[in-house]
């Protein structure tokens, strides 16, 4: 009996994503610490990745994709020069980007594909971490592969759309999601799809048209031996601390930045923001506001340092407009600081009931976090209540091991359909 088909055995897997490093968001959190727990349960993990590239167990094999890097940090929306064109590959990228598009999806699927089908006898299974590029349906074609859709980005769509200042604004918004169509395309055909909430799973039905018996709920986790509290260390007076990962409406930053001019006309508030500010976003209301002095953006730090920073704050922000499930809040709740969110999305499904384990407000209400913050500032036994109470409940929910656990379950269920069973045959793995 081969390792694909032994309920037992070790499994090869070839992981793919097309942006993995951990501070670009919550999927380059996912891949380090789920490729990890699935090395951790005796499986082979190689992963394949673009810019920026992920920081992986040393157990874990790193095969780099390099993209044009359009989008870096230091020159983001650059154009390549014609030289950059080696590949077919990289015309893509550069003629959609050329459209408006974001383009790194398509072209990293591409990138994917063509690596991938010289090896189809050296893995199991692929597992696409949200890329959802037409390529992912070549890969399927000839190696078993199931998907991790952690919402649908057609929230991120409508969120910048309804933000949009003028009607052509609005239309480049439109042309620069156009990559959500196809992702829609590619979930609805793919054999299994992963998703972190119950909220996501309702979403990506109604909005990419995937049908329920595809999807399969695997919530995320975390590592509650690194995220524990630090009682050893002293909380600042006033001090918030904040995870925005990408600035961008969806995160709801600028509803807590309202919340926190506020609460500054009545005391001294500071907040650490564990992100990037971007130029034309949150820079700007910022120095609106006259906030510049009282906040202290934070980037490119270890998971170390981070729960530090919640050991050093009162209380912690999720001020999202929508989460599909929310690393940060669970996160921060590991650590045993109170946590202030909001109702967007999974948050109230993460986080858990107002009063007992956060103090929840309306999304897309600066008034209503404001109050809340100020509920906590002003009452260090309920901090103290609520933070205790967030802890035991991540705990007892999530961990990366639980997370890989089910994850493999559906690796070998997916194995097992009869046209998966014929693609390992045909590839040597049976």
């Amino acid at each position: 009996m081969s390792s694909a088909t032994d309920p037992h055995g070790s499994l090869r897997i070839a992981y793919l994503t097309y942006r993995g490093k951990p501070h670009v968001g919550g999927q380059g959190v996912y891949t380090r610490h789920l490729t990890k727990a699935l090395a951790d349960l005796g499986h082979q993990v190689e992963v394949f990745a673009g810019q920026p590239y992920p920081i992986l167990d040393e157990r874990v094999p790193l095969h780099k994709l390099p993209s044009l890097d359009i989008f870096n940090d230091q020159y983001p929306g650059r154009l390549p020069a014609y030289w950059e064109m080696k590949s077919k590959e990289d015309v893509l990228e550069t003629a959609q980007y050329l459209t408006g598009t974001f383009s790194e999806p398509l072209a990293f699927s591409a990138r994917a594909y063509r690596e991938l089908k010289t090896r189809t006898g050296e893995f199991d299974l692929v597992h696409d971490n949200q890329c959802l590029g037409y390529g992912i349906l070549r890969i399927e074609k000839i190696i078993p592969t199931i998907v991790t859709l952690h919402h649908p980005i057609t929230k991120d769509r409508e969120l910048e759309m309804s933000h949009a200042p003028n009607w052509r604004k609005r239309r480049s918004v439109g042309r620069w999601y156009g990559f959500v169509k196809m992702q829609g395309r590619v979930a609805s055909r793919m054999p299994r799809i992963v998703v972190v909430s119950e909220n996501s799973i309702k979403d990506i039905n109604a909005d990419m048209g995937v049908s329920f018996d595809r999807m399969r709920l695997v919530p995320v986790g975390v590592d509650p031996d690194l995220f524990k509290p630090h009682p050893e260390l002293q909380r600042i007076p006033g001090r918030l601390i904040t995870t925005a990962s990408a600035d961008v409406a969806l995160k709801g930053l600028a509803y807590l930045l309202e919340a926190m001019a506020k609460l500054r006309t009545e005391r001294d508030v500071t907040l650490t923001i564990i992100g990037k500010p971007r130029a034309g976003h949150s820079d700007d209301l910022i120095e609106r506001l006259g906030l510049r002095p009282h906040i202290n953006f934070v980037s490119g730090v270890s998971d170390e340092r981070i729960v530090e920073l919640y050991a050093e704050a009162e209380v912690a922000v999720v001020p999202s407009l929508y989460e599909g499930f929310s690393l940060p809040a669970i996160e921060a709740m590991c650590t045993g600081i109170a946590l202030v969110a909001t109702d967007g999305g999974a948050l109230p499904e993460v986080t858990g009931a107002d009063g007992d384990t956060v103090l929840q407000c309306k999304a897309g209400d600066a008034e209503g976090l404001a109050t809340q913050i100020h509920r906590a500032l002003d009452n260090d036994e309920l901090r103290a209540k609520i933070g205790a109470a967030g802890r035991r409940r991540v705990v007892e929910r999530w961990s990366w091991s639980h997370c890989a656990k089910l994850t493999v379950e559906q690796y070998r269920d997916v194995l097992a359909m009869p046209e998966n069973v014929a693609k390992l045959r045909k590839n040597g793995r049976i």
